[in-house]
């Protein structure tokens, strides 16, 4: 029987596991870097090892590293969580070598299936060839031969684009998972992202338990997930949960893992199979009423499955909430969270809590929500209301993009496919808040800050406050009187430091007010609280490119020095942050007139990188 298990990974899914290893009497035991010393994976657990010497972004990729922290805090099994390790078979083989138990499959099943490229050629499929992709390909899809999220990822569309692209994916998979390894695969435009979770014993059981869609997806990463994956004829779904206990069996396979589809036409495309837990494991979990975990823990001690699963029931929904900023091209958000708090009636599965800092180095996820409900319908609706009223103080999310997604009729219809934000992204992104929220505001500011609640005996100037929301700069006023604060065309009903009550029209709204510095937080909008005249000095040259978070420089442009003449849209440089590259390019057509970062260097959010002096009239 295990007694004691580690982790070997951390954030959200560390503390998934721990929370079941708890509920079976399981001891738990963390391992974290330098930067995640204090993490919320590490608090719960019952014991952290410190993983020594390499940089933040590296250390869970050291396997040598985790392993001993295993034999020193006296755990008898490892579990590998997803990403990271979860897919190196030279991982699970010094695991097993060390004496202690791998609660995952078989490391010749890892090595046959982790690798893309030969799970292709284990279900028959070969990759295109990239020194021969012609005009005729296109467009293809280069993809990272280890690990997933997204990471070394690129569409390219011509043929121009495809060495540039083949140099990105590399480093980037190469940051990500410790290898650069990148295939190419016809990219198809219109399909759906179909897969099916699989869980087997070591007596020859196998369980298909039912499908998933994975359809909204942004830069090849998953955004909204569900089970069972809506309005697949009986057959292909048949065909689906078929094709994926054949891949099982193929190798052996032992534990969970995922195998992904592209379904387009009524026809399913094999994409590869995924040794290891899924993120969007828990809709899931919630459709089959089972405990995926628990389940891994008892297949590594030697449990059998039963010989069927259980009845699948109702549908689940997830969502994925990232810290990233909807009007920088989504680029990954630090901070303080200060609060996140979710409505009852649905899973909340976090790596994080109030007071936590989102830092550079890891993936930007926050959390995940999940709802489930008898039908779709019902599923979906509590979700994208769960997430409405959620409470998200601290970096910028994309909570808005996930509830106008799930509202869109095309996704409510089940209609919807991976090119789902390339057709919507911009509208559903389009900046919208509550006209309110800088009023109600201002009140519980005001309110705060005064004793009295500013009332005079006589009449004075009206109070005015100013706030950034949405992209846009709000002045408010409003007077104080006798009977309390009055604003032109709103009742004040009740005001006090975190709420305010407005009447317009007749109708009555209650506001919830949080303040954090200079950062307000009105029922779920953000708003920024501006001096009352702008500061003629915080004003940056024209052409000025700041970094939009902060990050690595890990690459400039070959030749870019003072004097270099550059087009619009040409990319500079390259910031490397949570694990993911991300191009700055020129704002205009005209001349660098300062380069001001190297190769390697650290940067913060608002560092000036270069500039560019605009030779267009």
């Amino acid at each position: 029987m295990i007694t004691s298990v580690l982790v070997a990974n951390r954030g959200e899914i560390a503390r998934r596991v721990f929370r079941t290893c708890a509920g079976l009497g399981i001891r738990t035991v963390a391992v974290h870097s330098d930067a995640d010393a204090h993490a919320l994976h590490t608090r719960v657990a019952d014991s952290a090892v410190r993983l020594p010497g390499a940089a933040p972004a590296e250390t869970y990729l050291r396997g040598d590293l985790i392993v001993k922290a295993a034999v020193a805090a006296g755990a008898d099994a490892v579990h590998p969580g997803y990403g990271f390790l979860s897919e190196n078979p030279g991982f699970a083989r010094a695991v097993l070598d060390a004496g202690l138990v791998w609660i995952g499959p078989p490391p010749e099943a890892i090595e046959a299936m982790a690798s893309k490229t030969r799970a292709k050629a284990l279900m028959g499929i070969a990759p295109l060839d990239a020194e021969h992709v012609t005009e005729a390909d296109l467009p293809v899809l280069v993809k990272a031969a280890a690990g997933g999220g997204g990471r070394g990822m690129r569409v390219v569309r011509r043929l121009d684009d495809l060495d540039p692209a083949l140099h990105a994916a590399r480093a980037e998979a190469a940051s990500a998972f410790g290898d650069g390894e990148v295939f190419v695969e016809p990219y198809l435009e219109h399909g759906r992202h179909v897969e099916v979770q699989v869980l087997a014993d070591t007596h020859g059981t196998v369980w298909a338990l039912g499908t998933r869609d994975c359809s909204l997806q942004r830069r090849h990463q998953k955004v909204i997930e569900e089970a069972p994956a809506p309005g697949l004829t009986p057959a292909l779904d048949e065909e689906l949960r078929t094709l994926a206990v054949r891949a099982a069996r193929a190798v052996d396979y032992v534990g969970a893992g995922t195998v992904e589809f592209l379904v387009a036409d009524g026809t399913a495309h094999f994409l590869e199979m995924n040794t290891r837990l899924q993120v969007e494991h828990p809709v899931t979990e919630e459709v089959f009423g089972l405990d995926l975990v628990a389940e891994q823990i008892r297949i590594a001690e030697g449990a059998p499955l039963a010989a069927e699963p259980p009845p699948a029931r109702g549908h689940a929904v997830e969502a994925r909430l990232y810290a990233e900023d909807p009007a920088g091209d989504w680029s990954p958000q630090t901070g303080t969270l200060h609060r996140l708090a979710v409505p009852d009636g649905v899973r909340l599965d976090t790596g994080c809590t109030d007071g936590d800092e989102i830092g550079v180095h890891y993936d930007p996820m926050i959390a995940k929500v999940i709802a489930h409900a008898p039908t779709r319908a019902e599923a979906v609706r509590k979700l994208a209301g769960a997430l409405e009223r959620t409470a998200i103080h601290g970096p910028v999310t994309n909570r808005d993009l996930l509830v106008r997604s799930l509202r869109h009729e095309e996704f409510t219809s089940a209609r919807m496919d991976t090119g789902f934000y390339d057709r919507h992204l911009a509208a559903l992104t389009e900046p919208a808040a509550d006209p309110l929220a800088p009023l109600a505001a201002a009140l519980a500011d005001g309110h705060g800050r005064s004793r009295f609640g500013g009332w005079r005996n006589l009449p004075s100037q009206p109070q005015v406050k100013r706030y950034a929301m949405a992209g846009q700069e709000h002045e408010v006023r409003y007077r104080h009187t006798r009977g309390g604060p009055v604003a032109d065309g709103v009742q004040v009903i009740h005001v006090d430091a975190s709420a305010v009550v407005l009447e317009t029209d007749g109708v009555r709204r209650r506001f919830e007010v949080a303040r954090h510095g200079d950062r307000v937080w009105v029922n779920g909008t953000a708003l920024t609280a501006l001096p009352r005249f702008p500061d003629p000095t915080a004003q940056q040259a024209p052409g000025s490119l700041l970094a939009p978070m902060p990050g690595t420089v890990v690459k400039i442009a070959d030749g870019l020095v003072t004097g270099s003449g550059v087009r619009a849209g040409e990319p500079l440089l390259w910031l490397e942050a949570m694990k993911m590259q991300h191009r700055i390019s020129a704002p205009v057509t005209g001349t660098v007139t300062a380069v001001q970062v190297t190769e390697g260097q650290q940067v913060e959010v608002g560092t000036l990188l270069a500039v560019v002096e605009s030779t267009q009239p």
